[in-house]
């Protein structure tokens, strides 16, 4: 490995016209992380000391939306003002740089060149002066193609567009745009760059040609997986790179021992960590960073963000879990949402259409039906009848209700917040709840039933 200074450039300053978009193209998602964030996420592991990002269309959004705060190497950002080729943008970002560092060019719509690849491609370059990624693709379409002389050395890239010759259509090596080279050498190459009439650009690839005429060596090697070099150019690129990623997520948990009962419709949108013997059924899309415990089981459908839930668990389908904690033996669903803040102690329940909110719902307690809690500290083996509602909104602000241990609320019961719920209280059906209501009493407030004598229903006058 060289002890020469050794930097990365990312060019990232497309518009992208084929996305057919207003977000800049390093800004589209896989797996819920920008393509560009995936990239640096791999870069920063190959022991690069500075990380450059050329950017144009849009920039400010660009450096807006990318997290650099999380590197140990520090990520300078370089505008290119006028949008004319790779080659230009390699300029902008060489004439910071000193000429005796090591340049590892990148694109920022491949992302998931893997850091392996790259210290890899890195420790060739002390064999050679220029040490290039490429591929072997059964079908190389729309990838410039790899031209080598008799004896095998590189000499030439050939992109697709301005491809003219039969045999070089045959190629099936191709151009990755991924290579190491010295950066006082890329200046004079890219000093003898000629535009291409066709697209008004400079090709940085060209500096290929010109370091092969100049008597410079190039060496090659392939990645490990052609997976790492497919890139992002139109929403189907996109879509189909996404499938992939996934597919390669869910394989990777199968293999640790979570069952998921169709890799091909699972989506892992963050991280996930699992315990033993983890059943996750179709649909389900994790976001943010999860945890299941042991013996969790997912049903269809269900979406999990940011939440960690214990063991013995069970999710029935159509919930929607947020930055909730859920401890042991609990269960809940179909069709609930626990939103942010929320946590339910082990062996809670709640089930059909609940929708609760930043609440500690406790021990054996039990919410089953058609309810809405909000900042709220329930207690343990509660149980809150069908159609409770907590009115925690006053229009202004959020108040705090507190319900004891073993109270019983009523089905169709409103508790208007602030107020306390004494142990083991009851609160009969249909009661509205303004005061604070002692423990051990039971209290009322619907009037009694009566007939209305002579009331007719209106009839349709016609």
């Amino acid at each position: 490995m060289s002890h020469v200074s050794f930097s990365a450039i990312i060019l990232a300053a497309g518009k992208g016209n084929r996305m057919l978009s207003d977000v800049p193209k390093p800004l589209h998602q896989i797996g819920g992380k920008c393509i560009l964030q995936h990239l640096i996420d791999s870069v920063a592991q190959t022991g690069v000391q500075r990380i450059y990002i050329v950017y144009g269309y849009k920039g400010e959004a660009i450096m807006e939306k990318i997290n650099t705060d999380r590197y140990k190497v520090p990520v300078h950002w370089i505008f290119q003002h006028e949008l004319v080729g790779t080659g230009n943008a390699a300029q902008r970002a060489l004439s910071i740089i000193s000429d005796s560092e090591e340049i590892l060019f990148l694109y920022g719509d491949v992302p998931f060149v893997s850091y392996r690849t790259l210290q890899r491609l890195h420790t060739i370059k002390s064999q050679c002066d220029i040490s290039m990624l490429t591929a072997i693709l059964s079908n190389p379409n729309g990838y410039g193609r790899i031209i080598r002389n008799q004896k095998g050395n590189v000499i030439n890239i050939i992109e697709h567009d301005d491809m003219i010759n039969d045999d070089h259509k045959k190629i099936k090596e191709v151009n990755t745009g991924i290579f190491i080279a010295i950066s006082g050498n890329l200046k004079r190459w890219l000093d003898s760059l000629t535009i291409h009439r066709s697209k008004d650009e400079f090709y940085l690839t060209d500096v290929i040609q010109i370091a092969h005429q100049s008597g410079y060596s190039i060496n090659t090697i392939h990645p490990y997986d052609t997976f790492e070099i497919m890139g992002v150019n139109s929403k189907s690129d996109l879509v189909s790179l996404d499938r992939q990623y996934q597919q390669r997520q869910a394989q990777r948990l199968l293999s640790s021992g979570v069952t998921i009962s169709d890799p091909n419709r699972f989506d892992l949108r963050g991280t996930l960590v699992c315990g033993k013997d983890v059943y996750i059924d179709v649909n389900v899309i994790i976001e943010g960073n999860v945890s299941l415990g042991n013996r969790v089981k997912v049903g269809a459908n269900c979406i999990l963000k940011d939440t960690v839930i214990e063991d013995d668990v069970v999710i029935y389908p159509f919930s929607i879990v947020e930055n909730a904690k859920i401890s042991i033996q609990s269960n809940i669903g179909p069709f609930v949402r626990l939103r942010p803040g929320t946590e339910l102690k082990e062996n809670s329940h709640v089930g059909n259409f609940v929708e609760i909110k930043n609440t500690q719902l406790g021990k054996q307690s039990k919410v089953r039906h058609l309810s809405y809690l909000g900042d709220a500290e329930i207690g343990a083996q509660v149980n809150i009848g069908a159609g409770t509602i907590i009115c925690n909104y006053d229009g202004i602000n959020k108040h705090h209700t507190v319900i004891g241990d073993g109270v019983f609320i009523g089905a169709d019961s409103q508790l208007v917040a602030p107020v306390t719920v004494g142990k083991n209280a009851t609160i009969g059906a249909g009661t509205t709840v303004t005061q604070d209501v002692p423990a051990g009493e039971t209290i009322i407030s619907r009037i009694r039933q009566f007939s209305i004598l002579n009331w007719k229903r209106s009839k349709n006058k016609k």
